[in-house]
């Protein structure tokens, strides 16, 4: 049977093709088990090449949507079929007040009674610092980035001083949705996007809006720490749920959860992407169990191997994730400024939580910043920071894999500025940072990220504020002071 597939002109056919079937998957047009047209058959109908046809249908194999059997073809994978689907024509209208979504992707009911009114701390200094979630400051564009604020104080010199949209400007919020709808996969309007003071402001909204006193809410176990903090501080019952090399295990989810926070893209702190398996599953648990995903893509935008692993919320048809984000990594943490793309059933009481909490953001850095998007000096910069962390990461894994081998079992991520790696028997985690210290190198242990007691050993080995020279170098050192560490053990 023929597949509806249109192709215009000759520009990019494997990703057009691509982008057309993937949907159909997704959507359920092409349900799970259908088999399609061989290669060479595609091709003939669509009048490309057999190469561009194959091209396609590898991609498709190695993201999971197909599954090739020996001798019969190749067919949609069973487990898309229970992606979740739209539950009515309601979903498709965002603000539609009169709309009733499940459990906790409905805001709580003393929402509805409010007016609309108008990391840890640094350690000390040291040559030699592995400590993650810190960016390379000082190779930003200042100078561009001047030239943007002034263009941001000429426009706010024009008008009065007014209070703002607590969702953010405007401008802003159409830089970002058009730089998801690019680099990520979704698909949002201007108007779905609030801007946040950070990726943590965006969490904590979320949880004071959807969470009771109480209600069960998910961490990864290892996870991150200001997550459990912010869920704690709302009144939370925690739930700690282990993570494999898949990602979060769904299968160990509590039943009555109401709100899970998950890192899909890049696990934090191991690395390891969430399957495409596992993201489905999540997908289905979610929407039975009428749970409000939590998707942190807290450093996507750094990928070094493969290709890029799209976010749940791309899969998202039925409006189950709120997905966040944040610049904290990509230009640098003191800027203040993230953004989430909530369920639309909950956009309106955010916004109304953000405008009680601090009304609005600093609109002179908004607008700045997209200007800074719109004229394409953040993808510029994007692109010089990959290629400087690319080498930093490079330099870490060789010895990773090299003179500390014996002692190391590196996790190695397709993504992200951090590396985290298993200490091997009989080292200990304490005994290896406190050697270390006394040689002017901060390391950074696993276990703070653990929730359960007697993790396995390991270290998190950031190299967004370090140099290569600085990693070689340190690297070195340690190599030499650990067969002194291991024979006190």
């Amino acid at each position: 049977m023929e597949i509806h597939i249109a192709v215009e002109g000759r520009h990019d056919l494997a990703g057009q093709i691509y982008r057309q079937l993937r949907a159909g998957i997704i959507e359920g047009r092409l349900a799970g088990g259908t088999q399609l047209p061989s290669t060479r058959d595609l091709a003939v109908q669509l009048g490309v090449s057999r190469k561009t046809t194959l091209d396609v249908f590898e991609r498709l194999l190695a993201e999971g949507f197909l599954r090739a059997r020996a001798g019969s073809g190749t067919f949609v994978a069973e487990e898309l079929q229970r992606l979740p689907a739209e539950r009515g024509a309601h979903a498709r209208t965002p603000r539609d007040a009169h709309a009733a979504p499940p459990s906790a992707r409905r805001a709580q009911p003393i929402w509805q009674t409010v007016p609309d009114v108008l990391g840890r701390q640094p350690v000390h200094a040291t040559p030699f610092d592995f400590i993650g979630g810190v960016t390379e400051k000082t190779k930003f564009p200042f100078d561009i980035w001047r030239r943007c604020v002034n263009h941001a104080l000429r426009i706010q010199s024009r008008g009065r001083g007014t209070y703002r949209d607590a969702a953010g400007e405007q401008e802003l919020r159409l830089a970002i949705s058009r730089y998801l709808a690019f680099n990520r996969a979704i698909a949002s309007n201007w108007e779905d996007v609030i801007v946040t003071q950070g990726a943590q402001h965006a969490l904590d909204l979320i949880a004071r809006v959807t969470l009771r006193p109480g209600d069960i809410a998910v961490i990864e176990d290892p996870g991150y720490p200001p997550a459990r903090a912010c869920l704690t501080a709302v009144g939370a019952k925690i739930a700690a749920v282990p993570v494999d090399d898949e990602g979060l295990i769904v299968s160990k989810l509590p039943r009555r959860a109401r709100l899970v926070y998950v890192t899909p893209s890049h696990q934090f702190p191991l690395g390891m992407p969430m399957s495409l398996a596992r993201r489905v599953e999540l997908l289905e648990w979610a929407q039975v169990s009428g749970a409000v995903i939590i998707e942190d893509d807290y450093d996507c935008e750094y990928r070094f191997e493969g290709r890029p692993m799209e976010p749940l919320k791309s899969l998202d048809r039925a409006d189950l994730v709120a997905y966040v984000g944040t610049f904290s990594k990509t230009i640098f943490p003191e800027l203040r400024v993230g953004y989430m793309v909530p369920p639309a059933s909950l956009f309106d009481t955010l916004r109304k939580a953000r405008q009680i909490g601090d009304w609005h953001g600093c609109t002179l850095t908004q607008t700045a910043l997209s200007r800074f998007m719109l004229n394409g000096e953040f993808a510029k910069h994007l692109k010089r920071m990959h290629k400087l962390y690319a080498a930093r990461r490079a330099c870490l894994l060789e010895h990773l894999q090299g003179d500390l081998a014996r002692w190391f079992e590196p996790i190695v991520p397709t993504a992200g500025i951090h590396m985290a790696a298993r200490l091997r028997a009989p080292l200990m985690e304490a005994d290896v940072i406190e050697a270390a210290r006394a040689e002017s190198i901060a390391l950074h242990g696993l276990a703070p990220f653990y929730v359960r007691a007697n993790p396995q050993p390991g270290l998190l080995f950031g190299y967004g504020g370090i140099e290569a020279e600085q990693i070689d170098a340190a690297l070195t050192k340690l190599a030499k002071l650990l067969p002194r560490i291991e024979s006190r053990t």
